[in-house]
């Protein structure tokens, strides 16, 4: 089989130690093989490079399992060519499975040009793709005290989440303040409203009429305190990502213009993908990679399960909120199309 890199190596992580094998030609025409530990702390790793170095490695490969790989890429790329591997193409290793042996056969078939790298962005995207996820993070824990405040408000007798689309929004938060002081009867409460709220403050009347009970205005009152940390943290979010989108921002604007994207999902997906499309060989390709595409599993002439293919999740569920939000637009080629 023709060697494609001769300096290899092979690693194999975890998250307090690892093991790295080299595989480098020697003086007399055969090949050096060499296997150690190696810690997961920064000295650690700059150890490795060290040792790496010493024997000539160019070429460097692991699997992407886990965090695992973050702090030994960030170590290894400045020096080396790291293939970030995917761990279901790497076939497992036939007899006793052990981390050397592991290693080693990553870096045999690294050697013979058999491991396909991982895309791995510039530093400047991994930031702002690290920030975007953080964010996303915080909105679906918003999410879950949401829906935990309109669970205590259930078990109280009050149907405000079935009169009001957001009990959180403006009039929402103002009904519930007063609900927690007490000291309103449900018509006052009603007349809180704001806005198009306003006509329909008979059924809100109605739906406020509860038992109340001092357990419930506690566990509210943690509640609202806690998605009033969120609304912050994902405000300070918003401002960060917006410093590290400056690069991009023609190309975050350009997306704002699509029907169903505003700027949040426009951040995300300039995260997950970038700006420079030609690792993509078409637009077919991009959809499988972002997890959005059919399934096709056809055996002898018998069509199996379409299951949407497994890809990059950050970006697949954007794109699943973008094509909803598309989907209720009025008068857009994509709204016409989903109906």
């Amino acid at each position: 089989m023709d060697i494609v890199h001769t300096h290899c190596g092979g690693l194999d992580v975890h998250k307090k130690t690892g093991v790295a094998a080299m595989i480098v030609p020697d003086p007399n025409g055969g090949l050096q093989k060499e296997t150690r530990s190696f810690g997961t702390m920064t000295t650690d790793l700059l150890a490795l490079s060290d040792w790496l170095l010493e024997h000539g490695v160019t070429h460097v490969a692991m699997e992407s399992t886990g965090e695992y790989w973050k702090p030994v890429f960030n170590i290894l790329e400045n020096n080396f060519e790291v293939f970030l591997v995917n761990a279901q193409h790497i076939k497992a290793v036939p007899g006793h499975k052990t981390d050397g042996k592991d290693s080693e056969w990553i870096a045999e078939l690294l050697r013979h040009g058999l491991l396909k790298a991982s895309f791995v962005p510039p530093l400047g995207q991994r930031e702002l793709r690290e920030l975007t996820r953080y964010r996303s993070t915080f909105v679906k824990e918003r999410a879950t005290l949401v829906n935990r405040v309109q669970k205590v408000l259930e078990s109280a007798n009050i149907k405000l989440a079935s009169v009001a689309t957001d009990v959180t929004g403006v009039s929402g938060r103002a009904i519930l303040q007063a609900l927690l002081e007490g000291k309103s009867t449900p018509e006052e409460m009603a007349e809180l409203a704001k806005g198009r709220m306003r006509e329909k403050r008979e059924p809100l009347a109605k739906a406020l009429e509860g038992c109340v009970k001092p357990h419930h205005r506690f566990v509210l009152t943690e509640l609202l305190c806690q998605i009033d940390g969120l609304d912050e943290s994902i405000l300070r979010f918003d401002e960060q990502i917006q410093e590290y989108c400056r690069p991009f921002e023609e190309a975050v604007e350009l997306l704002d213009t699509i029907p169903g994207i505003a700027r949040e999902t426009a951040e995300i997906i300039i995260a997950e993908i970038g700006t420079d499309m030609s690792r993509f060989p078409s637009a077919d390709h991009l959809a499988s990679w972002a997890g959005v595409a059919p399934g096709n599993n056809e055996s002898a002439g018998k069509r199996r399960s379409g299951k949407t293919t497994k890809g990059n999740h950050a970006l697949g569920v954007a794109l699943n909120h973008a094509a909803n939000a598309a989907s209720h637009t009025k008068n857009t080629y994509l709204s016409t199309q989903y109906h």
